[in-house]
């Protein structure tokens, strides 16, 4: 009998050993899911349709006529498996002589929604870029500076100024140290001047991210 006892009592241990395990191996998966460790690093983009993604590539400005955008461009990425690559003409469709794009959140929210997100603890912006011939000139990437209108708007910017692209991926860093970001609807955007690029270019930007 007391044979037996020690038996059940050694099956009971086993069973309960291998559902912790079970239950370990569980919160590990979900872990690995959101990027392992996370609050890392907050998104704008990191790879097509992913669920880390937290803005939308949606406020087109100037001459919007003018550009094209691949979210799964998968031909060369920095990283992972796409890229995004954005094609600008310099046609001035609209007449405004410049493009550009702001990835929002909510998708198309110019500070007439609610929304955004507080992004206080991140202290750099990076990404990284490339152009398709070199030489490419942006006006700026940056971070923030859309106005409130009914609702509020971003609570800082940050720019990177001018940059004139390479054919190489480059990983460029915005410093964020001393901004506001408690409320950032706009977390990337670039601009570019058809006087600087009158044939247009071809720019491909991957794992835009906040650490």
């Amino acid at each position: 009998m007391k044979s037996l006892l020690s038996k059940s009592g050694i099956a009971v241990a086993l069973t309960t050993s291998l559902l912790m395990v079970c239950l370990a191996a569980k919160d590990k998966s979900a872990s690995d899911a959101s990027g392992g460790s996370a609050g890392q690093y907050f998104y704008v983009y990191t790879e097509q349709g992913s669920k880390a993604n937290h803005f939308a590539p949606s406020g087109w400005m100037g001459d919007y006529g003018d550009i094209k955008i691949d979210q799964g461009y998968k031909e060369n990425p920095a990283e992972g498996k796409t890229c995004m690559r954005v094609t600008y003409s310099a046609k001035r469709t609209q007449g405004a002589g410049w493009s550009g794009i702001y990835w929002q959140q909510p998708a198309a929210n110019w500070g007439d929604k609610s929304g955004g997100y507080d992004l206080s603890k991140y202290k750099t912006l990076t990404f990284w870029a490339r152009g398709g011939a070199g030489g490419e000139k942006i006006g700026e990437f940056k971070m923030g500076g859309i106005s409130g209108q009914s609702q509020k708007g971003d609570s800082d910017t940050a720019t990177t100024g001018p940059v004139t692209l390479t054919a190489e991926w480059k990983k460029y860093t915005i410093d964020l140290a001393g901004k506001d970001l408690s409320y950032i609807i706009g977390g990337f955007c670039f601009a570019a001047n058809a006087d600087d690029n009158p044939n247009g270019f071809d720019l491909y930007l991957d794992e835009i991210r906040y650490e």
